[in-house]
């Protein structure tokens, strides 16, 4: 039972007073916020449907991945419901078919996630297994995560793909925006440190080492001086290319050809040619 105390119901209602003026981002008028701690549990949900047994311990069954994937489609319509009426456009949206486009393309994702085993794998000799992989690595976990997460940003659905990928950064120190475009075969070693901005585009076969950055050399203004939204501000990776640690690759227009390598520690804010070397001479 509330005891009445004057000093905090003073305290509430400073709060309240700000929150009914509009003077703060931290409420919303519909009442339904999308859920960190649900659209993470999406991601792990997820993950053990298209890997089972690994990211939760349970046995697994054909039946058992239906009964799962039906709890996922509910939670996913929910927090979809929540993302949508959060920015006022629930009546427009069916989140039905939106959750089963989703659930649709996990087939597609799993066979994605068997390659990038297979190239961390056969790249790292420290690998001992696939499972090892699988069960260990912050590359594939962070990985995994972005390619959950990019099929919510490619749908245009708001707020949960950034909070999938933040979950991921949170674990792993890796940072792969959900808008990125990624190939097959993808080999984050180490991983922490690692950015990856969002209109990056990787080839296949690339391998990338701790403390890379993929991100903007510069923001285009608007009339306000604010960054344009929308545009092209990170590099593209060709195919086969290696990076290596803590090398910085910038800017929108900068494309580093297929079969290069980039050594460690190197400010890179123009295109290479394809087959090239860059590397660090402090002459």
């Amino acid at each position: 039972m509330y005891h009445s105390n004057e000093r905090i119901d003073e305290i509430a209602a400073s709060l309240d007073a700000i929150k009914e003026s509009g003077q703060t981002y931290f409420h919303n008028q519909k009442g339904m916020i999308p859920s960190r701690t649900d659209t993470v549990a999406i991601v792990t949900g997820l993950q053990s449907r298209m890997v089972p047994s690994y990211f939760v311990s349970e046995a697994y069954s054909h039946g058992d991945t239906a009964r799962r994937l039906e709890d996922l489609l509910l939670l996913i319509k929910r927090q979809l419901t929540a993302a949508y009426s959060f920015c006022g456009e629930i009546t427009v949206v069916d989140t039905e078919s939106l959750a089963y486009s989703i659930l649709g393309e996990m087939p597609r994702i799993k066979a994605l996630l068997i390659k990038d085993v297979q190239a961390i794998y056969e790249g790292d000799p420290a690998a001992k297994s696939p499972e090892e992989v699988i069960l260990s690595y912050p590359g594939f976990l962070a990985i995994s995560v972005y390619r959950i997460a990019h099929e919510f940003y490619l749908r245009g659905i708001p707020y949960l793909p950034r909070i999938m990928t933040e979950y991921a950064h949170e674990k792993t120190g890796v940072d792969i925006h959900a808008g990125a475009t990624v190939g097959e075969y993808f080999f984050i070693d180490h991983g922490t440190g690692i950015v990856i901005g969002e209109t990056t585009v990787i080839g296949n076969h690339v391998k990338i080492y701790q403390g890379v950055t993929l991100g903007a050399k510069s923001f285009e203004l608007d009339g306000e001086g604010k960054p344009v939204k929308g545009i092209k501000r990170h590099p593209d990776i060709g195919n086969n290319c290696v990076i290596y640690a803590n090398a910085t690759i910038l800017g929108g227009t900068t494309k580093i050809g297929d079969g290069s390598v980039i050594g460690a520690n190197v400010w890179v804010t123009g295109s290479v040619p394809p087959n090239s070397t860059v590397y660090y001479n402090n002459k």
